[in-house]
Parts: C-alpha cells; structure tokens; sequence
C-alpha cells in the first residue's frame, strides 16, 4: 500500500452513511456525532445501545433504515464508514469507488480508502497514529504511549503558541522565523531545574485571558527571571519540527 495522507476532516453539518448496526459500527456511531456529522445508518438490526443514542441525539439526530444497503444510500454522502460484512463492505465500496466517495472500512483494509486513526486530544492538541489499517492494536499502544509523554502543561504551550502568533501575524513575522521563536518561548516555561513548578502552579490557581483571536484559553504560566531551560528533550537541536 503506497504512503497515506494524513487528513483532518471538518464533518460538521455534513452527511455521513454509516453501514451497519452492531457493536463496531455503534462506536462508530459516537465518534462521527461527536464531529458533529449528520448520520444516516443502514443495517437490517441495530444495537440496543445504538438505540439508545440515536434518540438522545441533539437534533438532527441520526436517521436509521433497518434494511440492507442499496446504492442510493450513499446519495449526497460526504463519507461512509463500512461497519458490516466483508460482502457488505464489498459492495458499498464498489458503490463508493464509482460516486468517488471515501470508505472506511472497519477492520477490512480491502475495501477501504481511508482510515480512521488512533487519536489523542489534550488541550487544544489532536494527534493521530495510523497503521494503514494493518495493525489497529499497534495504534492503540502507540497512541497510550503518546498521551503518556505529552507534557502535563500542554495547554500553556497551546497559549503561549497562540499568542505568539497573533503577534508575528501582527508584525510580519517571515514563516522561517517562527518556529525558533516559539522553541524560545516554550522553554522559557521552565525553571533551570527543568521543572515546570509554575505551570504546576497554573494548573492550581487558573485564570482566562482573552486572546487577540477573541479565544478564552488558560493564562499561561509566570516564569522568574533568569531562569534558563533545562528539558533537553525541547531545546535540543532534534527538535526543529517546531
């Protein structure tokens, strides 16, 4: 399989043809009303629990047709998610590959063209693992160990990001100029021990500041004055992806 891209998609307000009612496809189910997606289920029987969702719904809420799928099903779809047979995926991905729709085929790589990710999602910041759809417990463990290492103050490095670039925006700042600035400012969050006592600090006594983009985020933390950064894992010359 060649090189995936890597996809975030805005699915709010947009439909979504969900195949199938079982267990997999009701988790389904959460995760694409939770990206505010309009779902339209097709399968012959659903779960009791995606009953149960489907009418505590916040409007619109998810229209259900108990039968199998035909292809008008996918009329207006933006996406399908595949969450039945390996016959039944079969045929809706022959249908989706003509109406140039996107599959995701639960657990059945052959009949997909996109795949759901493993995701963490921590104060403002979404990172995704994909193994192609070859190895989902793999992306489970990658993704419990991501979340395990994302730095306890995550969200005053969102604030002091967002605020930084406001400012650059503000002042022309040249792309190529940024990402060292920001390394700057990150550790500058920290002590010369290379703790981050007053992050800790923060998180205990939170206050909101408003942004220039009109945000409310967490204020960021008061670092003293002469302190310089001692978390080598951030300022070291690797980390130039910032």
């Amino acid at each position: 399989m060649p090189d995936l891209l890597p996809l975030f998609l805005n699915l709010t307000g947009r439909d979504v043809v969900l195949v199938g009612g079982g267990p997999v496809a009701t988790a389904k189910l959460r995760q694409l009303l939770a990206a505010g997606a309009r779902v339209r289920i097709i399968a012959p029987e659903i779960t009791p629990e995606m009953r149960d969702i489907v009418a505590g719904a916040a409007p619109p809420r998810p229209l259900v047709a108990q039968r199998p799928f035909k292809p008008a099903d996918l009329d207006g779809a933006w996406l399908v998610v595949a969450a039945a047979t390996s016959d039944a995926n079969r045929q809706v991905a022959d249908v989706a590959e003509s109406l140039r729709i996107f599959v995701n085929a639960v657990d059945d790589p052959a009949n997909a063209s996109a795949f759901l990710s493993g995701v963490v999602r921590r104060d403002g910041v979404t990172l995704a693992i994909s193994t192609s759809g070859a190895a989902p417990a793999l992306t489970a463990l990658l993704r419990e160990a991501l979340d395990a290492v994302l730095p306890r103050d995550l969200a005053a490095w969102v604030w002091q990001a967002r605020a930084a670039r406001s400012v650059w925006r503000r002042d022309g700042v040249p792309m190529e100029a940024r990402k060292p600035r920001l390394l700057q400012a990150l550790n500058a969050l920290y002590d010369k021990e290379g703790t981050a006592e007053t992050a800790k600090s923060a998180e205990q006594d939170t206050v909101l500041d408003r942004s220039p983009e009109g945000l409310r985020h967490p204020a960021p933390p008061v670092v003293a004055q002469g302190f310089s950064p001692a978390v080598p894992w951030l300022h070291s010359p690797e980390d130039s992806w910032l």
